[in-house]
């Protein structure tokens, strides 16, 4: 068993009974240094937590898929930071997520890097 898994009752059922790659991405799920704010369609959204120096952003996730979008609060708008291995569909369907759970997202932020960790 590896030292990685903080003793998570789910997470060793996981390790023992799944592939050890399931396992892994529970454990970064779980991970306190990128935490996961959303699950969703397969999509993750998460924060680095070394990341506070910059603006609100969110990382996504899917498979080989993944992206960084700053987020404009006053002007609720999003701008692509970076992104790999998108197709047009993908693109366009974590857009659609991001501004379906903007102030969620904004919220998280706070909540992690100004209030650390602490409810607003």
């Amino acid at each position: 068993m590896p030292e990685w898994n903080d003793g998570h009752p789910f997470l060793d059922y996981i390790l023992k009974y799944k592939s050890k790659e399931i396992g892994f991405i529970f454990w970064l799920c779980l991970n306190k240094n990128m935490p996961t704010i959303l699950f969703i369609y397969g999509w993750r959204l998460f924060f680095y937590s070394n990341e506070s120096n910059e603006p609100i952003h969110i990382h996504v996730q899917k498979g080989d898929i993944e992206a960084k979008y700053w987020l404009l609060i006053e002007e609720i708008e999003i701008i692509e930071a970076f992104s790999y291995n998108f197709t047009p569909a993908s693109k366009r369907e974590i857009k659609k997520i991001i501004y379906q759970h903007f102030d969620l997202i904004v919220s998280e932020w706070s909540k992690h890097f100004l209030n650390n960790g602490k409810d607003a």
